[in-house]
């Protein structure tokens, strides 16, 4: 774990899958009670606790620095050598319990080339996260980050939490930005957090996420969050196959 990233205890659910945990105790089993089989079914009927909060993360950065690597470890855990590059977002569901609430987090996966910004700038103003992602084996990755400062400045909501990432820690021998300068970057914007990782060897992957979604809740007073949960960004609506109109541009720029 990062020793930057301090977390209070908490317990990952799961991804929002099917499948049970293998282990059958029903009315087959040889010298069931009948008793016992049955409080076990009335078990298995109760629905799963609804989520209390959804709350919308979007991963940014330039193509190749491993936005996608990172959501999909956190969410099936599971790794890919050779990903395909994203066309446009994908996104995918992962139920967290944090603070005592279950949250249900929609990460959008954004596409890095530049001939998609258009398309994946509408997801900014939802968005109550921002994982910013360089790699850390290619400058010119690290050198993009001012350009989507000003996208996230154009866009994003003011309240969103901020993240730098400087993935592919696993590549330590080819790295090109020092751990120094991703801090340093990283202090030039107001509340933005910074953690390496590494989606390759799950080195925290984990932690970036949860350490996220804990800033997002400490910032959300109960009396807020329980008004909120009637605005598209936290009621569990239905997960959008389009995002809403671009938004106006902001009328306070982040320094960067």
């Amino acid at each position: 774990m990062d020793p930057g990233l301090g977390l209070p205890q908490r317990r990952v659910v799961g991804g929002g899958g099917g499948g049970g945990s293998g282990l059958d105790l029903g009315a087959g089993s040889a010298g069931g009670s009948p008793a016992l089989s049955g409080a076990q079914s009335r078990r298995r009927k109760q629905p799963p606790r609804p989520a209390d909060f959804k709350l919308q993360v979007i991963i940014i950065g330039s193509r190749g620095v491993g936005k996608t690597s990172l959501m999909e470890r956190f969410t099936d855990d599971t790794f890919c050598e050779a990903c395909k590059s994203t066309v446009g977002v994908d996104f995918k569901i992962k139920t967290v319990e944090l603070r005592g609430k279950k949250i249900r987090l929609q990460i959008w996966d954004t596409a890095g080339q530049e001939r998609f910004n258009s398309i994946t700038s509408a997801y900014y103003r939802s968005a109550k996260g921002i994982i910013l992602v360089y790699d850390i084996t290619k400058k010119e990755t690290f050198d993009d980050l001012p350009k989507w400062m000003k996208m996230i400045d154009k866009y994003a909501s003011e309240d969103a939490e901020l993240l730098l990432v400087g993935n592919k820690l696993d590549c330590e021998a080819d790295r090109e930005i020092t751990r120094q300068q991703g801090e340093k970057f990283a202090q030039q914007i107001t509340g933005m957090r910074f953690c390496e990782a590494s989606a390759k060897d799950n080195f925290n992957v984990d932690e970036i996420f949860l350490k996220l979604v804990d800033d997002i809740l400490k910032k959300m007073p109960l009396d807020v969050m329980r008004n909120e949960l009637s605005n598209s960004i936290l009621s569990l609506q239905p997960e959008p196959e389009i995002p809403p109109e671009l938004p106006p541009p902001r009328p306070h720029v982040r320094c960067c």
